[in-house]
């Protein structure tokens, strides 16, 4: 198939970035799988697996911004990560990443990250994120650190993690996007990626992911797990899809994530890797995207999602 991405960035990006990395891992397991990519990007960009359809970023942005003329010749499906108030002649999807509001149904055309995701939006089609596991190091000798990686918003749950390791006897780095005030046992080390970023998952004993949100997915979930890091997250959204008892352990409360802590410890970094192997690689998440590509081609309906047979919990959790 001629497979077109589009999404309003320049890519890759420096450093975190997450929905921009995923277009990036899928343009890479499209390609891998035979099939031809266009990227639809910022002037710049520079993914070696797809050919580049450059736009102009100011342009792109702007609620009257007219895809169709970037299209290429010869496309069987368009795939647009962000909302397109001009649709094309062309077939597309929607791909939704981040929650609406409580009651809002998506269109038929739209495709989700998980099974709760699709659920709380009144749909079924969903491909779970995947990425690149050469990228991260699978490292089995941890450091003396727990990690908390991700924005430093509210709802993430990063006041959590600070409470819970401190409950817990301990150590956490924190990495995000802006600094607040810290006790000694938190360390900040700001926003990270590339090399850095690897690192740090890495050697992180677990990583915190408190959630107080509806992830809609969660990347540095898989990103943990692939570096052998265990998981220590709330049941809110997907986590319970992605985070499965042999590779980390979910609870509701500061107290009860401070308590379930010291489990982890006996987790198998292996294990953590292999279930990403299995489920959240770009290839796997390739695959994901080409069935419902076809399904949609063929009968205008997109397919329901497909679950980890190892994941808990409901949709509504």
């Amino acid at each position: 198939m001629h497979i077109a991405l589009f999404f309003w960035d320049r890519l890759p990006v420096p450093k975190y970035g997450g929905t921009q990395r995923i277009v990036v891992y899928l343009a890479r397991g499209l390609a891998a799988a035979g099939h031809r990519v266009t990227l639809i990007a910022g002037e710049g960009s520079a993914v070696p697996e797809a050919t580049l359809a450059p736009v102009d970023l100011t342009a792109a942005r702007q609620p009257e911004f007219d895809i169709r003329p970037h299209l290429p010749a010869g496309l069987d499906i368009l795939l647009s990560c962000v909302p397109l108030r001009r649709p094309p002649e062309v077939p597309w999807i929607r791909r939704l990443a981040g929650n609406w509001k409580a009651g809002t149904t998506g269109a038929p055309n739209t495709l989700y990250l998980s099974r709760n995701h699709a659920w709380r939006h009144g749909g079924e089609a969903f491909v779970y994120n995947g990425v690149d596991p050469a990228e991260f190091e699978l490292r089995r000798e941890k450091a003396d650190y727990d990690l908390f990686l991700g924005r430093l918003h509210g709802v993430k749950g990063y006041r959590w993690a600070i409470a819970g390791a401190r409950r817990a006897g301990r150590r956490l780095v924190l990495a995000g996007g802006w600094r607040p005030s810290l006790r000694r046992s938190v360390r900040y080390v700001g926003e990270v990626g590339g090399a850095r970023k690897a690192d740090l998952l890495a050697g992180a004993r677990c990583l915190w992911m408190p959630a107080l949100w509806d992830e809609p997915f969660g990347i540095t979930l898989i990103e943990a797990l692939a570096s052998g890091t265990p998981v220590l997250g709330t049941r809110r959204g997907s986590l319970p899809e992605v985070v499965s008892a042999e590779v980390g352990a979910l609870g509701d409360s500061v107290g009860e994530l401070a308590a379930l802590r010291d489990g982890l410890d006996r987790i198998d970094p292996a294990a953590c890797r292999a279930r990403v192997e299995r489920h959240f690689t770009h290839h796997v998440m390739a695959a994901g995207y080409v069935r419902m590509f076809r399904q949609f081609l063929a009968t205008g309906v997109l397919p329901p999602g497909q679950t980890t047979e190892s994941g808990t919990g409901s949709p509504g959790h």
